[in-house]
């Protein structure tokens, strides 16, 4: 069998598509707003969820390495869960508190939008699929 760079440095798989991910996003909030404003690409709301991408990749990799049905695969997946879950429910009702104290304030003093939408989180789970995929056959 040939040296799979792959095998040997498992954690560049995330890594990477974090990058992806985070770029891609640069990349929508520029055509959105017409505007060059690299802080937004690093919010944790709003499209694409790095959250997702990331996790699924990782998971993904250790699915390619390990099997599917290997312990640290089932880890990876709870993980994934877990991390896919907070993204789209637990942040949606921080956003909602964040309402609440905000109309008691008479001012928006926090930020409201903090979730993604399932859409947005399976979508994006894609691409940590598939970058795990190209990763492992370069």
């Amino acid at each position: 069998m040939e040296y799979n760079f792959f095998y040997t440095h498992l954690l560049l798989v995330p890594a990477i598509t974090f990058a992806c991910t985070v770029l891609l996003k640069w990349i929508f909030v520029k055509f959105k707003t017409w505007k060059v404003d690299l802080s937004r690409s690093l919010w944790s709301w709003w499209m694409p969820s790095v959250h997702s991408s990331v996790v699924v990749s990782l998971a993904t990799a250790i699915a390619i390495k390990y099997w599917v049905n290997s312990d640290l695969f089932a880890m990876a997946m709870s993980f994934t869960v877990i991390i896919i879950y907070d993204a789209i429910n637990v942040r949606f009702e921080a956003g909602q508190h964040a309402v609440a104290i905000n109309a008691s304030l008479w001012e928006k003093k926090f930020k409201e939008s903090l979730w993604h939408l399932p859409s947005e989180a399976f979508a994006w789970s894609i691409l940590g699929i598939i970058s795990a995929v190209i990763i492992y056959y370069i």
